[in-house]
């Protein structure tokens, strides 16, 4: 068995430390299942981002991705690390204000967005909303004209770019909900190039996540800098941004797992150098507008960029407690081991709808040999609450190897899954959503979410 140890986790008396805090104690106090998250790692994963501002020739503006993880810690942590954020939701949007972002510093994306959203958008002034249809465009008009203020907008649209990653993180397609067609956006701007309400700002596209070909972005740049060629042509207004949206892949796979689909391995095993794809990229858009004589189209913009996943993934570590065990014979005529967890996907949904992998690793014996294979599963009262894929179409590996002997009560640790765990959890099975520690940037840990009670199960009951 081999993982990759990244500088913040370490072994030390044979457990995991996160930061040099011992993760084992930290289960034993808090009890599990349990997030840890790095605010060191945060602040490196996003200093390694703003590299990306070193290899472009205009300003970069990052803003996080607050779907991923929006707990209030964590957005405080993300804002203290010098960056901005990016919501897809009226309640995301109050959370980032309470967090203390201001509205400069907020993108708000969404398909479905209602009036109260787009009032508390605009009344925010914020740096802009990310339009997805014609009709959205004349719901945020009329919006404006009852506040009497302007609104600044950024028309999504679809470019129909395919990346080689899993259909339901596809967002570039026809096929996909998500932006507007290119001459619906030339409309908007040519209707609006002279509204006191309407004040459109940038064009935006995303091209999906966890894409592991940096040649994607480099068509997707080549769109957006076509759009914008366009629009000064076509109407005489030169837009201030341009926004790639995020989707930036995470190496969740780092050890051998042959067994896997050869697709699913290769989009988890993606290696991604943000600077080594946006550069070419760049360098494509700057070779676009000396060849349509627009180079002054580049003054004056501001990149954008999303990224959620890049920021809280490797940054979150989930740990869990075997709660039983047992044995059950194979059709082969073996013996299969039996691990029964207290995670499932009611906090990892993800491993069940996209069959997604995170390395399970024991945080009480890691420095001991991993190589006896288990069945690992968890508590729902679910069959595919379970660590494998369990319709055979070999996306998650058939077993998980760990130390030998593992008894009920064995504290494990579940890396690479700070992105899309405790932000889609639920209360299925009135299990309690866990608690959340945050290891500050001094070495301290701090909870910042506390395990829900009996209470929190039938809050909002009447």
């Amino acid at each position: 068995m081999t993982w990759q140890v990244e500088d913040y986790l370490e072994i030390k008396d044979g457990n995991l430390n996160i930061d040099g805090v011992d993760a084992v104690k930290l289960a034993h106090e808090h009890g599990s299942p349990l997030f840890v998250f790095s605010e060191r790692r945060i602040r490196h994963n996003i200093d390694r981002l703003k590299q990306v501002g070193n290899v472009i020739g205009c300003p970069l503006k990052l803003c996080y991705a607050a779907k991923a993880m929006s707990t209030l810690g964590i957005l405080r942590a993300v804002r203290d690390a010098a960056c901005d954020i990016e919501v897809n939701s009226g309640g995301e949007l109050w959370k980032a204000l309470q967090a203390g972002f201001t509205g400069p510093q907020i993108i708000f994306n969404g398909t479905s967005k209602e009036v109260w959203e787009i009032e508390l958008a605009i009344e925010n002034d914020i740096y802009a909303i990310q339009v997805d249809s014609p009709f959205e465009l004349s719901l945020i008009e009329e919006t404006t004209v009852s506040l009497g203020k302007t609104a600044n907008v950024s028309l999504r649209l679809v470019p129909e770019i395919k990346s080689d990653t899993h259909s339901g993180l596809q967002t570039a397609l026809l096929t996909s909900k998500f932006g507007m067609m290119p001459d619906e956006a030339y409309a908007a701007v040519r209707k609006h190039a002279d509204s006191r309400y309407i004040n459109i700002c940038g064009v935006h596209l995303h091209v999906g996540s966890q894409n592991p070909d940096p040649s994607v972005y480099t068509a997707a740049f080549e769109t957006l800098f076509a759009s914008l060629l366009r629009i000064f042509r076509e109407t005489g207004q030169q837009l201030g941004h341009i926004n790639l949206g995020g989707g930036f892949p995470v190496r969740y796979l780092t050890d051998d797992q042959g067994e896997l689909d050869a697709k699913q391995a290769a989009m988890l095993a993606a290696s991604f150098e943000p600077t080594d794809a946006i550069a070419p990229a760049w360098r494509s858009v700057q070779q676009a507008a000396r060849n349509a004589n627009a180079e002054e189209l580049l003054d004056g913009l501001t990149l954008l960029l999303e990224p959620g996943r890049s920021i809280i993934a490797d940054a979150g570590i989930c740990l869990t407690t075997v709660r039983n065990v047992k044995s059950r014979p194979t059709a082969s005529g073996g013996v299969d081991q039996w691990l029964l967890t207290d995670a499932g996907f009611n906090i990892l949904l993800s491993m069940e709808t996209y069959k997604w992998y995170y390395h399970l690793i024991s945080a009480e014996r890691t420095a001991e040999d991993h190589d006896v294979p288990y069945k690992v599963a968890g508590p729902l009262c679910d069959g595919g609450d379970v660590y494998f894929d369990i319709e055979g179409e070999n996306r998650l590996p058939e077993y998980r190897l760990l130390s030998g002997s593992v008894s009920v009560g064995e504290v494990l640790a579940l890396l690479n899954c700070g992105a899309y765990s405790l932000a889609q959890a639920s209360q299925y099975n009135a299990r309690f959503l866990p608690p959340v520690v945050l290891i500050k940037k001094d070495g301290t840990p701090s909870l910042i979410r506390r395990r829900d009670t009996f209470e929190d199960l039938i809050s909002s009951d009447l």
